[in-house]
């Protein structure tokens, strides 16, 4: 299943339901078939993903390495050689452009 997330203040923005799902419930909104993140709910998602994408760059600083992506390597290991700061940032970048505009992201509708 795909995600399109959609804002009157950008354009919309495709994710895969593993990506979308998680960087939902990081801001904690309940993944689903449709929702809405208010303008109002806005700063609070942002400062929350922006948190998560800080503290998994603390915790890899202190480990190895995650494994190269190329052919072979499981769902896992290619998950973990994408960092949450690159999988967040689309969705940052409309949720910094929606807020500034005031307006709200949906999905689903």
């Amino acid at each position: 299943m795909l995600y399109e997330f959609k804002s009157r203040a950008t354009g919309p923005l495709v994710m895969t339901q593993m990506v979308a799902e998680r960087l939902l419930q990081i801001i904690g909104k309940k993944a689903g078939a449709q929702g809405i993140i208010t303008a109002e709910q806005l700063p609070q998602a942002i400062a929350a993903l922006e948190a998560a994408v800080a503290a998994e760059k603390a915790q890899a600083a202190t480990r190895s390495a995650p494994p190269e992506p190329r052919a072979g390597n499981s769902p896992e290991e290619e998950a973990a050689a994408i960092s949450l700061g690159q999988r967040a940032y689309p969705m940052l970048q409309m949720m910094r452009a929606a807020a500034a505009a005031q307006k709200d992201i949906t999905w689903g509708v």
